[in-house]
């Protein structure tokens, strides 16, 4: 069974549902969110694809764990999708713990708004 495949998907599948269900931060509709993504994917295709070329790879898979997918080069499909998952969560988890603050600074003592 390709476990890599699976377990990447499945965190994409995660953080998504993380964000729609629970969180509500409304990453997914900013430029910044999609700015950070296209910035991530170009490091991640000139990285990966060093680390992962088939001529001389540093870094190898177990077939039977992953798809075999590889674009574009020899990159497998299943890091991408780990490296959206992974950035998205920290974006959400960071924008979460930012509002978080802020509304605990508001309506601290010395507020103007608070009686």
């Amino acid at each position: 069974m390709p476990e890599y495949a699976v377990a990447s998907a499945a965190a994409v599948v995660a953080v998504i549902v993380l964000e729609l269900a629970v969180l509500h931060t409304g990453l997914f509709r900013t430029a910044a969110y999609w700015v950070a993504m296209a910035i991530n994917l170009a490091f991640m295709v000139l990285v990966d694809g060093w680390l992962t070329k088939l001529t001389a790879p540093i870094v190898r898979y177990d077939p039977d764990m992953k798809s075999r997918w590889r674009f574009p080069w020899d990159i497998p499909v299943e890091d991408f999708a780990f490296g959206i998952a992974l950035l998205t969560l920290v974006m959400l988890l960071w924008d979460r713990a930012g509002r978080r603050e802020r509304e605990r600074c508001e309506s601290g003592p010395g507020h103007p708004g608070r009686r």
